[in-house]
């Protein structure tokens, strides 16, 4: 059952690559793709506010689930007319299921599972992780949360978000092959079971399955068979993509061309500046991630033909803006200078001045991806 609302056409194929061009379609607007999807975990993205989204022209957003969840409340959302009425957000909003939480609760981070080995103890928020479901305790509070298939799902429903994902478990890159084929099997019910909870009231939102299977091809193979069959509305790639480049280059070249060429596509958590030309030529049509947004905080600003960092001595008289053809609010009113003395001082507007200024250039980056789609070059 599509969503009502949702769509997603192909209008251009490379002839160069695997590359596409794409027009999403949903509730709260349309966007073409490839396209960088900005998380904004707490329905919020970090130093901005609703008007310097619209100002800046995000075409979508990312929220997280459990995050929202525990603080402020699926019901506090839902009461306020869901997510979109409650932030004053106008662009497409996507939440995901919460099951990359449960995984970061258990082992911390990507980076430090990669750096361990798996070796992190487990935390002990997480109580439980049953075929059933997982159970929590909030972080804020120490109240006794249960996350499962259904709960994940009902839960996005009361957050309204234009594309929600079905509820998986994410294993860590080192992992026997035995446990990674039970969890693969477990996830394939969980969301099963979400897409059975999805389709009792649909209300105009797409479910995105999420493929597993970690840089193992059979898996992933496995993955894509039992998914497609129940024909989710769009694919995320997740689990482990491995720990470096070349081993998540690798599986995507092999999972991205069994996908259905007429639905979208998207990455979960990769949008590096170094992997995104390399994965808009696989077909990729949605990333997400955090760095742009969190390289701004800490003083990393992006630019060509190098990117600018604003603690090296000779910013702070540098009387010229990060970048002098950036149409971005931050370049056409400010130097790296004052910037360099916003940070310096610790004041809180140059996380708002540096962070408009990563995304806006990551938009322009997509546009320029696109627009070398179309004209044969990419």
């Amino acid at each position: 059952m599509t969503a009502t609302g949702f769509s997603f056409k192909v209008l251009y194929n490379s002839t160069k690559s695997a590359a596409r061009v794409g027009l999403v379609t949903t509730a709260h607007g349309s966007f073409e793709t490839p396209n960088f999807i900005t998380v904004g975990t707490n329905g919020a993205v970090k130093a901005l506010d609703s008007n310097d989204i619209e100002t800046i022209g995000l075409p979508i957003i990312f929220s997280n689930t459990y995050h929202l969840l525990v603080q402020p409340g699926a019901d506090i959302i839902a009461n306020a007319r869901g997510l979109h009425a409650f932030a004053n957000i106008k662009c497409p909003i996507i939440t995901d299921s919460g099951g990359f939480q449960v995984f970061s609760l258990k082992y911390g981070g990507v980076t430090q599972e990669l750096k361990s080995k798996g070796s992190k103890a487990e935390k002990n928020s997480v109580l439980k992780v049953t075929d059933d479901g997982v159970s929590f305790r909030s972080y804020v509070d120490g109240s006794l949360i249960f996350l499962s298939p259904e709960t994940s799902i009902q839960a996005q429903k009361k957050i309204g978000a234009d594309i929600i994902v079905a509820f998986d478990e994410l294993l860590p890159y080192h992992i026997d092959k035995k446990a990674q084929q039970a969890s693969l099997l477990r996830t394939h019910e969980w969301e099963r079971r979400s897409q059975v909870e999805h389709q009792k009231n649909v209300q105009g939102q797409a479910l995105y399955a999420v493929l597993h299977g970690g840089i193992d091809l059979q898996m992933r193979q496995e993955s894509i068979n039992y998914l497609t069959a129940l024909d989710f509305d769009g694919y995320a790639i997740g689990g482990s993509v491995g720990k470096n480049r070349e081993e998540m280059l690798t599986m995507l070249s092999y999972v991205i061309p069994r996908l259905p060429a007429h639905k979208p596509n998207h990455l979960l958590g990769i949008a590096d500046l170094g992997s995104l030309p390399h994965c808009v030529k696989l077909g990729i049509d949605t990333f997400d991630s955090s760095y742009p947004t969190k390289a701004a905080r800490h003083g990393l600003l992006f630019a060509n033909p190098c990117d600018l960092r604003i603690k090296r001595a000779g910013a702070k008289s540098h009387y010229e803006p990060i970048d002098i053809n950036c149409p971005c609010y931050t370049c056409k009113n400010y130097t790296v200078a004052y910037l360099s003395h916003l940070q310096k001082s610790h004041e809180l507007a140059f996380y708002r001045l540096a962070s408009i200024h990563n995304l806006t250039f990551m938009i322009k980056l997509m546009e320029n991806y696109r627009a070398g789609i179309k004209q044969g070059v990419l």
